[in-house]
């Protein structure tokens, strides 16, 4: 096959040093993972180790949420080219079941240990004129029931790194991946079994969930000489977004799906059989 249309390949992150907060399994393993394969030398930090090593992929036990601890293990690097702020995650929690303390712990795990993380990385980014990428959530953008606290952080994250782009230009540069439904080794505890996560893979355009890989790849992404220009910008990773409810509540303009996707003659008009 003929590729030479397709355009150089990108090995600008081959050699440079990463860290992934949170990079020892889900989303930020394939983050982890993604970065090795594009030749970087990866530190995943995380409390505990993966269960199973990643490939190219070192393990650095740390507490995010211990300011200090982390101030020192940016401070003992000998270099840093790009941090991926990943590190964060909520349980299913409606706001009256729980007193503010514990949805402040949620805020500070996915809002202030980004910052922490960020400010001790700053010297190491500003001399390789470096770069930042924070995992954001389209809980951000919408209305999260169940996970107010966390879309709330989210939110306050996808701002953070706006004027954090603007502060730290032209030596660093920061941008969000605003992440939607993921497929992970945990999907079941949001989406149930089986046939819940294909239900709700129904709800996105493109037909099914995220793949960590897919994160990982947008991540390499921003993080690569190929993104130089791209700082301040959110990045959306949630396969077309969702479908409005209102489209199928209504009770016109539908048309009844036939084996053929046909009726009366007129070609079915949705996109992937999705209302």
């Amino acid at each position: 096959m003929d590729n030479s249309a397709a355009g150089p390949v990108d090995n600008s992150l081959r050699g440079r040093t990463v860290v992934v907060t949170g990079g020892t399994r889900g989303v930020g393993a394939g983050i982890a993972q993604a970065f090795a394969q594009a030749g970087a030398r990866v530190l995943a930090c995380a409390r505990r180790p993966p269960e199973q090593p990643l490939d190219g992929v070192e393990f650095a036990p740390l507490d995010l949420r211990d300011p200090p601890a982390v101030r020192a293990f940016f401070a003992a690097l000998p270099r840093l080219d790009a941090l991926v702020n990943n590190a964060g995650g909520t349980p299913y929690r409606r706001l009256t079941d729980a007193d503010a303390e514990r949805h402040a712990r949620v805020v500070e795990l996915n809002l202030v240990t980004p910052l922490t993380a960020s400010l001790a990385a700053y010297d190491h980014l500003r001399r390789a004129r470096g770069s930042v990428v924070m995992i954001g959530s389209v809980s951000g953008g919408r209305p999260s029931p169940g996970s107010a606290a966390y879309g709330a952080a989210k939110a306050g994250l996808a701002n953070l790194a706006a004027s954090m782009a603007v502060e730290w230009a032209p030596e660093v540069r920061v941008n969000t991946l605003v992440v939607g439904m993921v497929r992970t080794e945990l999907s079941h505890l949001h989406y149930g079994g089986p046939d819940g996560l294909a239900a709700v893979s129904r709800t996105v355009p493109l037909g099914r969930l995220a793949t960590p890989s897919d994160v990982g790849a947008a991540a390499v992404f921003l993080a690569s000489d190929a993104a130089a220009y791209i700082s301040g910008a959110s990045l959306l990773v949630h396969g077309g977004g969702e479908r409005p409810a209102f489209l199928d509540a209504g009770t016109v303009n539908k048309e009844d799906r036939k084996e053929d996707g046909r009726e009366d003659g007129k070609e079915d008009r949705r996109q992937g059989g999705l209302g």
